[in-house]
C-alpha cells in the first residue's frame, strides 16, 4: 500500500514539475537575479568582517561601551535576545523508504551506471558539486550516493495547495531539501547558512555551481558559493558528473523517459583549503575553477567558457557584466 502511494506521489511530483517547466523566461531571469543578490549579500558580509578586524579601540583598555555609557549617567542598551535559527531538516523515513523504492525501480528501468562510490566519504561533512542538466538531477544524486544528501529546492515545491502540494511539501521536507525563494537575496543567504549548519553537523549537501540548468548541454563557469562553503567549513568537495539526465527527462517532459540510460560518476574528494581563506575572492575563484575542472573530467561536456546568464538588459547591466566581478 505504501509503495503504491509513493509511486503515485512520484508521478504527481513529476507532473507538477512539468507544469512548472512552463514558466516564462522572466521567471528564469528572476532566479539569476537572486544569485546576484546572494553575491551582494556575501560581499557585504566579507566587508563587515574585514571592517570589524580593522576597527580601532574606541575606549581605554578594559573599558567597554557599557562602562562609558554608565560613566556618563546613561543606561546601556540591553541587547535583544537572538532568535534561535531553525534547525535544518534531516533525512527521515520517507527518504530511506523512497530511496529504497526508487533505487530498485531505477536499476530495473534505467539500468544506471554508478561509478566511484568508493571515493565518497561515508561520514563527516561532504559537499557534492555537480553539473546540472535536468530536474531529476536532484533525485539521481541522492539515489546514487552511498549516504543521505541534502540539496537546495525552489520554495514553490513547499508552497503548493491541495493533495499535490501536500505530497510535494512532505516529500521534499523528508529528504532534507532546503527551500530557496526566488528573487529574495536574504532568503538565499539564509539557505547558505542552513547548508553551513548541515555541514558543521557532519551532513552531506549537494550543490550546482553553474547556478541553474544548462539548456544546451554545455558546462558553464562555476559560481563561487560552493568554494565559500568548502573553505568556510573545511568540508571536502566530491565532484559529480551526470550524463544523460537531460535525455531521460528533458525540459517540458511530464515524466522521465524509460529508454534512456543515466550515468552518475563520483570523483575523488577535493581539499580546497590550500587556495586560501574563505574571505579571499582569489581563493574562492581558484577553488571553484579546480572543482569545475574535476566536474568536466567526469561529465565530458563541452565547455561554455561563460556564466549561465540571460543576455544583459539595459546599459547599467551591460556595464556591470563587462566589469570584472565575482558570481556566486
Amino acid at each position: 500500500m505504501e509503495a503504491s502511494i509513493f509511486a503515485h506521489s512520484a508521478y504527481d511530483l513529476a507532473e507538477s514539475e512539468a507544469e512548472r517547466e512552463a514558466e516564462s523566461e522572466a521567471e528564469r531571469e528572476a532566479e539569476r537575479e537572486a544569485a546576484g543578490r546572494l553575491q551582494t549579500g556575501l560581499e557585504t558580509r566579507f566587508s563587515a568582517r574585514a571592517s570589524a578586524r580593522r576597527l580601532p579601540a574606541r575606549y581605554p583598555e578594559g573599558m567597554t561601551s557599557e562602562h562609558a555609557a554608565a560613566s556618563e549617567g546613561a543606561i546601556p542598551a540591553q541587547p535583544e535576545p537572538a532568535e534561535e535559527p531553525k534547525k535544518p531538516e534531516r533525512a527521515g523515513f520517507t527518504y530511506r523508504f523512497g530511496r529504497f523504492l526508487i533505487t530498485g525501480l531505477a536499476r530495473v528501468i534505467y539500468r544506471p551506471r554508478i561509478e566511484g562510490t568508493e571515493s565518497v566519504p561515508t561520514e563527516g561533512p561532504v559537499i557534492f558539486a555537480s553539473n546540472h542538466l535536468s530536474f531529476i538531477d536532484s533525485i539521481a544524486i541522492p539515489v546514487a550516493a552511498p549516504r543521505p544528501v541534502h540539496f537546495l529546492a525552489k520554495s514553490t515545491y513547499f508552497e503548493g495547495t491541495g493533495l499535490k502540494g501536500w505530497i510535494s511539501r512532505e516529500f521534499f521536507t523528508a529528504i532534507g531539501a532546503i527551500a530557496v525563494r526566488r528573487g529574495a537575496g536574504q532568503a538565499a543567504l539564509d539557505a547558505l547558512d542552513q547548508q553551513k549548519k548541515l555541514l558543521e553537523g557532519g551532513s552531506a549537501v549537494a550543490l550546482y555551481p553553474e547556478g541553474t540548468r544548462s539548456l544546451d548541454g554545455r558546462l558553464y563557469k562555476g559560481r563561487t558559493g560552493v568554494a565559500f562553503l568548502a573553505l568556510e567549513t573545511g568540508a571536502p568537495v566530491v565532484p559529480v558528473g551526470l550524463i544523460g539526465t537531460n535525455e531521460a527527462m528533458p525540459k517540458g517532459a511530464k515524466i522521465p523517459r524509460f529508454n534512456k540510460r543515466i550515468t552518475v560518476r563520483f570523483g575523488e574528494p577535493i581539499d580546497v583549503s590550500h587556495h586560501g581563506p574563505a574571505n579571499s575572492g582569489r581563493a574562492r575563484r581558484a577553488a571553484t575553477d579546480e572543482i569545475m575542472a574535476a566536474i568536466h573530467a567526469l561529465s565530458g561536456q563541452e565547455l561554455a567558457d561563460a556564466y549561465n546568464e540571460a543576455p544583459a538588459q539595459g546599459t547599467v547591466e551591460k556595464i556591470k557584466r563587462a566589469l570584472p566581478h565575482e558570481r556566486r
